[in-house]
């Protein structure tokens, strides 16, 4: 049989079960790169405007770390400074959520032996997975191009294929991952390491390196995407070891397919201990989600760490732009510009901890449709009971996730632990709504769960890019994010958090109360 043989069904199958993430996975990436061009237009109106930002992002180390040097002072190298790495990092993970989901996971839940089973090629299952996440960074890449064609199209095309380049090495390191692990969770945590490993190494380069040119991000995939540097020279030459890089870790990974069964791996699981040592369901939980807790964990206490430095930076990002000054404004109050700048970081810490929650909550979904959860509770285990142990990793979970963002910004910073650690924990309300919410489609409408991260990006897109775009009021008001008070340094008004923490208990009860009256994996 042909090594590819049936690549083309399954590539068509791994397309309509992401007909719905896919396309908003290309929506939000290419999206937030094509509205730069109108956010900072409005913002730096002039030509000497522009100038003094691209002088002053410069010469600020800080502000290198978090987006990279400036190579031009139009608004499409603006644009490509602004927003391209974050684009980038969009298209990473992006690409590899879709390839774990179509490799590791199908093998994990027995779908990948059963499809096997028919005239499918030994290649095929990687292929189809691939070309899945080519399909979402084209997409992506598309709408990059067509956002920004009106500032040059040469630019707008070196920038696209960065971006969407940069998706491809990483969905080439998750085929890789995928190969060597033998759970879907291990291979996103192997390939999420490496993503933040890359944005570490450029990071470090470009704060100690204004030119750009230190080897340390030349040793980052994220690097090579500042180094094309669109609108400011068009390095099409690093586009080649972009695509070499995609080429050999796509080999790598089939080499690697082929010298194992399905469902087996290169790095076996240790074996467990000879008598058990967990204390019932809710030890098994924490067990089984300690691994991701403590890598979201270190994350948000490294970031803290990383931002709150840049907090003083935050009045040369803006210098006397007015308008610039009314965005932070919206994204973190009326109070002074440190303050409003630390305030909005918190807002972003909070989002990205309703991710890990709603990842959290959805884990129970995954061991109900995988099978596990029916021998536990084929014991003399209620379903409510069993259920608890997971909601606690992710209630309690996301508010130590907050707590060590907090602590990073004030070690940082330099501030007194209590503002910047309260600032933190007021996010949890609406972390825990849209947790309420993944509990409730879970418990009532399974089928619809992965509606969740839907929910939460939506969110998230709200949360991030709205304010620049200056949308409605009433749209950004459709996120919980929204009702909560602006802090540090904000007035602190609390009926909006305590709305939220008792519709979060509402939709929890409803959720656990559908899940009791409904049979398992339906």
């Amino acid at each position: 049989m042909n090594a590819f043989a049936g690549t083309g069904v399954l590539t068509r199958l791994a397309l309509r079960r992401d007909r719905l993430t896919a396309p908003l996975w290309a929506l939000v990436t290419g999206g937030l790169v094509a509205s730069g061009p109108g956010s900072l237009g409005g913002l730096y109106d002039t030509p000497a405007a522009r100038a003094e930002l691209a002088a002053s992002m410069t010469a600020n180390s800080s502000m290198r770390a978090f987006y990279g040097p400036v190579y031009a002072d139009s608004l499409g190298g603006l644009t490509a400074w602004r927003f391209g790495t974050f684009a980038a990092v969009l298209a990473a993970v992006a690409g590899l959520i879709v390839v774990v989901r179509h490799t590791r996971e199908e093998e994990e839940t027995g779908r990948q032996e059963l499809l096997s089973a028919g005239a499918v090629g030994r290649r095929a299952p990687l292929t189809a997975a691939l070309l899945a996440a080519l399909a979402v960074n084209t997409g992506a890449a598309l709408l990059v191009v067509a956002g920004l064609a009106g500032q040059g199209l040469a630019g707008a095309l070196a920038l696209a294929l960065a971006v969407g380049g940069t998706g491809m090495v990483f969905a080439t390191v998750a085929a890789i991952a995928a190969q060597l692990t033998e759970s879907a969770r291990l291979a996103k945590g192997l390939t999420a390491a490496a993503l933040g490993l890359a944005f570490a190494l450029r990071a470090a380069g470009d704060a100690g390196d204004a030119g750009g040119n230190s080897p340390l991000t030349w040793l980052s995939p994220l690097g090579w995407t500042v180094h094309v540097r669109p609108y400011g020279g068009d390095r099409w030459a690093v586009l080649l070891l972009i695509a070499a890089a995609v080429v050999l870790q796509t080999l790598l990974a089939y080499g690697l397919a082929a010298r194992r069964d399905v469902g087996a791996s290169f790095l076996a699981a240790r074996p467990g201990p000879a008598t058990g040592r967990l204390s019932g369901a809710g030890a098994l939980a924490l067990r089984l989600q300690r691994g991701a807790l403590a890598g979201w964990g270190t994350g948000f206490l490294l970031g803290g760490l990383v931002f709150g430095g840049m907090a003083e930076g935050a009045a040369d990002l803006v210098g006397d732009n007015e308008k610039a000054r009314e965005i932070f404004a919206r994204m973190g109050g009326q109070q002074g510009m440190t303050d409003a700048f630390l305030a909005t970081l918190v807002s972003l810490f909070g989002l990205l901890a309703a991710l890990y929650a709603v990842g959290a909550v959805l884990r129970a979904h995954g061991e109900e449709t995988s099978g596990r959860a029916e021998p536990l509770l084929a014991a003399p285990l209620g379903r409510l009971r069993w259920a608890a142990g997971h909601l606690l990793p992710a209630f309690a979970g996301s508010a130590l996730l907050l707590a060590l963002s907090g602590l990073g910004l004030t070690l940082s910073y330099g501030r007194d632990a209590g503002p910047l650690l309260g600032a933190s924990l007021a996010q949890l309300p609406a972390v825990w709504t849209l947790a309420g919410a993944a509990v409730l489609l879970w418990g009532a409408v399974p089928r619809a769960a992965g509606a969740a991260w839907g929910a939460a990006g939506l969110c998230l897109a709200l949360g991030w890019i709205g304010p620049a775009l200056d949308l409605p009021r009433a749209v950004l008001d459709l996120s919980p994010y929204a009702h909560l008070p602006k802090l540090p340094g904000g007035p602190a008004s609390w009926t909006g958090p305590l709305v939220l923490t008792v519709l979060a208990a509402v939709l929890t009860a409803a959720g656990l109360a559908g899940l009791r009256r409904r049979d398992l994996r339906f």
